[in-house]
């Protein structure tokens, strides 16, 4: 049974409890949206997901009586709707289920009984899901985020400032890799986690160095009070980007060379190193 939240504390506002026998992301969905209604209530919601048993319902029906709040469920087991709706009148726990009635008046209509198994809905929109956990992925892994979860990146991408780490990274994302993206800044030592992945999974991105001043310029003019230094400077844009390279080959590390080509070019070669080493998207 896993649980991403906490007990509410003595005068917090109680809690929105989530149950779910897959991973909630339905009901989610919907308690967000009511609790959108109520803008100055702030009510933290509480996810229970993977519970597929009566003894997990007790055990978060006894949370709520303790702490307060009400509980939310997607079970769509039937026989795990009804101990919920039992236990929940027991401990005196507003339940509500957002399944049940539907699934019924449906059963009820086709002539059908339901399958009963939690996830399927997921299960059938995998790609989709995915994708969307991909761009999440890519969002929060941007400029050397998070650094410690790296090893959970598909695809690691490394270069200097203004190559095009991030609009890659994004592009990569939107096909359905989970993409991370560090900065490689002169002088200052990368995370040791790059080095602890699998490198093959690690691609260094190098550009022409006229292309990247022309970069850095632009983006020098759109940041006010942004002083001329060493950012925009020929001799130290090429150093920057030859140390580099040269940390690439220390890391034995791809490289791709990005200068002039569409992203979608550039995303195709980093695609097709990764399937050929590893012959799938997740590491492991």
């Amino acid at each position: 049974m896993a649980d991403d939240g906490n007990a509410a504390r003595p005068g917090d506002v109680a809690p929105v409890y989530i149950v779910s026998g897959g991973a909630g992301a339905s009901a989610e969905q919907v308690v967000h949206t009511v609790l959108a209604q109520f803008p100055s209530a702030q009510v933290p919601v509480v996810k229970i997901a993977h519970v597929h048993s009566a003894e997990q319902i007790r055990q978060v029906a006894g949370r709520v009586r303790v702490h307060g709040g009400i509980i939310v469920h997607t079970l769509v087991d039937k026989s795990l709707r009804d101990a919920m709706k039992a236990i929940g009148a027991e401990a005196g726990v507003v339940t509500i289920d957002l399944m049940g009635e539907l699934i019924g008046a449906l059963s009820t209509g086709l002539g059908q009984e339901p399958v009963g198994k939690p996830g399927l809905y997921r299960q059938l929109n995998r790609d989709y899901f995915e994708r969307v956990e991909a761009i999440e992925f890519a969002m929060t892994h941007d400029d050397g985020r998070s650094p410690h979860e790296l090893h959970d990146a598909d695809i690691v991408l490394l270069g200097v400032s203004r190559v095009g780490k991030t609009p890659l990274s994004m592009y990569l994302s939107v096909l359905g890799w989970k993409v991370a993206n560090v900065p490689f800044i002169k002088d200052q030592p990368l995370p040791d986690e790059v080095f602890q992945i699998e490198k093959g999974r690690v691609t260094g991105l190098v550009i022409d160095p006229q292309r990247l001043m022309i970069h850095r310029r632009i983006r020098q003019e759109r940041i006010a009070g942004m002083q001329p230094s060493s950012y925009t400077d020929p001799e130290a844009v090429f150093e920057e980007l030859e140390e580099s390279r040269r940390l690439f080959r220390r890391g034995g590390f791809s490289v791709i060379d990005i200068t002039d080509k569409p992203m979608e070019t550039s995303a195709d070669e980093i695609i097709k190193l990764i399937t050929n080493r590893f012959g799938h998207r997740r590491p492991g």
